[in-house]
C-alpha cells in the first residue's frame, strides 16, 4: 500500500440522494400502445392478404397458369398435403387439367373450405376445393354441377 497524499480525502458523495420518481404512466402507455398496434395489425391484415375467397381465386389462377406452362413443380407445391400424398408430381396435370385453357369464374365460401369454379376452353366447368394449409392450397376437383 502507498502512504502518499490522496487527491480526495473524503468519501465520494452519493449520486442519487433524492426520492425516486414513480412513472406508472410510462409503463401503462407502453402496454396500451402495444395492444393498439396488435389490434390494428389484426384488423388490417385482410387488406394486405385479401379475403379467403380472393386468396383461393389467386391460388387456383396460379395453379392453372403453372399447369398451362408445364410447371408441375409449382403446381404440385400448391396442392394440399392430402393431395400430395395421393398423387405424384408427374400426374398433377392429367388429374386437374380440363380441355383447353381454364379460367377462374367465381368462388364460394363454405366455411373453412373455398369452392372455386373454373371454366375450360370447351365450355365444361370444374369446381376446385381450396383449403387453408399455410396459405390457400388446392385440395381436389370435381365437375361443377
Amino acid at each position: 500500500m502507498s502512504t502518499g497524499p490522496y487527491l480526495y480525502d473524503d468519501d465520494p458523495a452519493p449520486l442519487h440522494t433524492g426520492t425516486p420518481r414513480q412513472r406508472p404512466w410510462l409503463l401503462v402507455g407502453l402496454l396500451v400502445g402495444t395492444v393498439v398496434v396488435a389490434v390494428a395489425m389484426v384488423v388490417t391484415l385482410p387488406l394486405f392478404r385479401g379475403s379467403p375467397g380472393e386468396q383461393a381465386r389467386q391460388s387456383v389462377t396460379v395453379f392453372l397458369a403453372a399447369l398451362a406452362a408445364d410447371d408441375t413443380e409449382t403446381a404440385y407445391g400448391l396442392l394440399c398435403e392430402a393431395e400430395r400424398d395421393r398423387i405424384d408430381e408427374a400426374s398433377v396435370a392429367e388429374e386437374y387439367l380440363g380441355d383447353g385453357p381454364g379460367r377462374v369464374v367465381s368462388s364460394a365460401d363454405e366455411g373453412a373450405v373455398q369452392a372455386v369454379r373454373v371454366e375450360w376452353g370447351d365450355g365444361a366447368s370444374s369446381e376446385f376445393t381450396v383449403v387453408n394449409e399455410d396459405g390457400a392450397r388446392v385440395c381436389g376437383t370435381a365437375p361443377a354441377g
